[in-house]
């Protein structure tokens, strides 16, 4: 069997399971933040713990670039930095920024983002730098680059955007939940998780890929549900809470 028809087969495997995922986890919330459980074991402290899950990703897909085919060719130089651009950032400076009391993070959900985002990258890092054909200059001004590159830079602007707003609704010390107001949360109650997916879909058009559609499919997975969860919660402990608001999609959802 070829390397190509392994990368298929696992990938297709790895797409399934998000399905499956996607189901789950409008039954099961993934116990972190305001969501957190003592019943799942050991926990961490939450930076320590968002860098054990998300520093699989720059450092993985790093590792398949150095060592890939293409060289420093400029669509591979540019891929390369899109990906790095999204998680140096989640990965070691983010877990920094958080304010707020510090809040412990269970040690099998942090084991478990180690694992998905090393599959992840793995997957994305050994198609467009091992299996992929060479992608030639002109794919900058092909019509699927062009719009899956400003799908991924306006999701990047919104989930940033909205990481801050919520960063400032807290003071050092304070551990309280808030209702956050401006940018796109004018709209929707998880315009980051919004960010994000824009970001993974826009991935999955600019490179073409079965690796970038399979991320992609992971993060709705993951953040669709988690929205409408941290959208409920949000009813729930706040009766002035804006009742225009939708969970994740502007004005539908």
């Amino acid at each position: 069997m070829s390397t190509t028809a392994i990368f298929t087969i696992v990938t297709a495997v790895w797409t399934g399971a998000a399905a499956a995922a996607f189901v789950a986890m409008f039954f099961l919330n993934a116990p972190y933040g305001r969501h957190s459980k003592s019943t799942w074991g050991p926990v961490v402290g939450d930076k320590l713990g968002w860098v054990l899950m998300e520093a699989p990703s720059p450092l993985i897909f790093a590792a398949f670039f150095a060592l890939g085919m293409h060289g420093f060719a400029p669509v591979p130089v540019l891929f390369f930095a899109l990906w790095e651009a999204h998680y140096v950032h989640r990965s070691f400076i983010y877990p920094f920024m958080l304010r707020g009391q510090a809040r412990r993070m269970t040690l099998a959900v942090a084991l478990m983002g180690f694992f998905f985002n090393g599959v992840n990258a793995s997957l994305n890092g050994w198609f467009l730098f091992h299996l992929a054909a060479p992608y030639p200059l002109s794919w900058l001004l092909d019509g699927r680059f062009v719009v899956g590159f400003a799908l991924f830079v306006g999701g990047f602007v919104i989930n940033r955007w909205s990481d801050g707003i919520l960063r400032n609704l807290r003071r050092p010390g304070e551990s309280d939940y808030r209702i956050p107001h401006g940018g796109v949360f004018r709209w929707v109650s998880a315009p980051n998780y919004l960010g994000e997916i824009m970001e993974w879909m826009g991935w999955a058009v600019l490179t073409w890929s079965f690796a970038g559609a399979s991320f992609a499919a992971w993060t709705v997975a993951n953040l669709a549900p988690r929205a409408r969860a941290n959208h409920l919660w949000y009813r729930k402990n706040f009766p002035d809470y804006p009742p225009e608001r939708k969970a994740l999609i502007p004005l539908v959802w």
